[in-house]
């Protein structure tokens, strides 16, 4: 597959640059994607959950009623989780939610989803460029230029840029990532992936068999 090489201002540059077909050509693998999207979003829970069981309530053991005679249920103390304002049974606690996935099968369900970008015509690729100071206003303006103002973006750059991460930054439909941090949480998550030019050759050295 080959894609036109767009300039800052939208226009066709006459290049091409060709995506391989080991990576941008496969079919796409379901399950794989679900995995790494699964272990990205476990990823960024805190884990912090807790509530409070019996023994951990504060409030009198008395017993309540005696335990027969009273033609009701047994009663124990005011904590026990059967009252309002008892305890909670079987509650959170504090745990961590990650699990390991093999480098190959995360290898693979990124190049699904980069496939998956391909065959829904949903990638573009831009000249390398830079702004020579952050302003969101220029920012604005290459999306229009691009096409894709309507669109969440995840632009992917060959190395940090720190004026294009700052001029994006308050845009709110807008993500900007290095090509060595990409992942399928990310691709998935945009409807239009906007390359660099030399970015591209970075992904390929990153996925290469």
């Amino acid at each position: 597959m080959e894609l036109s090489v767009l300039d800052k201002n939208g226009k066709d540059t006459g290049k091409k640059v060709a995506l391989n077909d080991a990576i941008y050509g496969i079919e796409p693998n379901e399950h794989v994607l679900w995995l790494d999207v699964k272990q990205y979003l476990a990823n960024q829970r805190q884990g912090t959950h807790k509530s409070k069981e019996r023994s951990e309530m504060s409030g009198s053991t008395r017993k309540l009623i005696r335990q027969k005679g009273g033609g009701g249920a047994r009663r124990g103390d005011i904590n026990s989780p059967v009252l309002v304002g008892g305890a909670r049974v079987f509650g959170p606690k504090p745990r961590d939610y990650s699990f390991k996935l093999n480098k190959k099968v995360k290898q693979l369900a990124r190049k699904s989803a980069l496939a998956t970008k391909a065959k829904g015509n949903q990638i573009v690729i831009v000249e390398d460029f830079s702004f020579d100071a952050p302003k969101t206003k220029d920012f604005v303006a290459l999306t229009k230029n691009l096409q894709v103002a309507d669109k969440k973006i995840l632009l992917v750059l060959p190395d940090q840029n720190k004026n294009v991460y700052l001029s994006a930054r308050n845009l709110e439909r807008v993500k900007v990532v290095k090509a060595s941090d990409l992942n399928t949480y990310s691709i998935l998550n945009c409807s239009s992936l906007v390359l660099a030019e030399s970015s591209v050759a970075v992904i390929d050295n990153l996925l290469k068999a």
